[in-house]
């Protein structure tokens, strides 16, 4: 019987593969090795292929699509409420299969290598700040033991740090100093490492047409373009800028019943890091707005009236529409444009 869709549950080593006919009959299921994978799709009639987008997904993804077959990707929570029975890769693939099927299911667009290349040094930025900052917080907590205070911040760290050994040399252990020296030089080589992916983002960031042209909106700098840029990919896949928005869980949580409508918090779905850059980033266009814009603007009115945490928010909600404007209708940001 030919094979229309198969789910496949993705895993290091060992891949569980289900298919259905057209009829919906399973007709196979079996387990590969990582090795057979790419030999079976081959000699295989096109078919639809259902994945969670998980580890490796969009590499597998490109690779079958490369093969001739449709690939689709779904976020593992919506894959879930189709579990029937206990737990395995089995069941996980058939599951899978079934959701695949869905002509309500949200599918994950497949990234490409680009991409997922600079997403990769935005993940490896990040994990270098948070070390750094553990780094500094290390310091810090070590010099109060001995009643050497300082100051918040790494800049702090760098000046403060050297001259607080020279003063207290005298009471300081020779082995301490020499552990707080190693660990500052440590923190000065993660500062380094940061500073350079840095460089590298903002060289991709430059070389991308889009990446640029999102740069132009009032608190989107080059790491937040370049973010942007690589993760939605093409903004078509969204109906309209409060998708996007919602996707990057920047609006209402909504909890409604018997015709009441509950409106929340912020939901706090999607990507927390694009969340943090587009919040960051409208703090400081906030913290300009209370001395630079007009008295009739819309973010100086936002402010007078609610919390400057909420007006955050908004502007970014705001911001993260105007980027699936920008994107999806390729135009230029107009700082004086206006609905008619």
């Amino acid at each position: 019987m030919k094979l229309t869709t198969i789910g496949i549950d993705l895993a290091r080593n060992v891949f569980q593969v289900h298919g259905v006919d057209a009829h919906g009959k399973a007709s196979l299921k079996k387990q590969f090795k990582r090795g057979q994978m790419a030999a079976f799709f081959a000699n295989l009639p096109p078919c639809l292929i259902g994945m969670e987008a998980c580890g490796s997904a969009h590499y597998w993804a490109r690779k079958l699509q490369a093969l001739g077959h449709t690939v689709k990707l779904m976020a593992p929570q919506f894959v879930k409420p189709y579990v029937k029975t206990n737990k395995h890769d089995a069941a996980d693939a058939e599951t899978i299969c079934e959701a695949v099927l869905r002509p309500n299911m949200r599918f994950v667009p497949i990234k490409e290598v680009e991409q997922q290349g600079v997403l990769a040094l935005h993940r490896a930025r990040q994990g270098m700040v948070k070390a750094r900052t553990a780094q500094a917080n290390q310091i810090r907590g070590l010099l109060s033991e001995f009643g050497l205070i300082f100051p918040q911040g790494i800049t702090n760290v760098y000046q403060r740090v050297p001259a607080l050994l020279d003063e207290a040399k005298e009471e300081l252990p020779g082995v301490f100093r020499e552990l707080v020296q190693g660990l500052l030089a440590h923190l000065k080589e993660l500062d380094r490492q940061v500073g350079e992916m840095e460089l590298q983002i903002q060289i991709w960031h430059r070389a991308n047409a889009l990446s640029c042209k999102l740069e132009a909106v009032p608190g989107i700098g080059p790491l937040t373009a370049s973010a942007l840029t690589a993760s939605i990919g093409d903004a078509k896949n969204f109906a309209n800028g409060r998708q996007l928005a919602a996707w990057l869980g920047l609006v209402p949580k909504q909890h409604s019943t018997g015709g009441k409508t509950n409106l929340q918090g912020i939901s706090k779905r999607g990507d927390p890091y694009l969340r943090t850059l587009l919040i960051h980033g409208a703090r400081a266009v906030i913290l300009r707005a209370e001395r630079n814009l007009n008295e009739q603007s819309w973010l100086r009115r936002l402010i007078g009236r609610c919390n400057k945490n909420v007006a955050a928010v908004a502007l970014a909600n705001k911001n993260a529409r105007i980027v699936w404007a920008l994107l999806a209708k390729d135009e230029r940001f107009r700082s004086d444009y206006a609905t008619a």
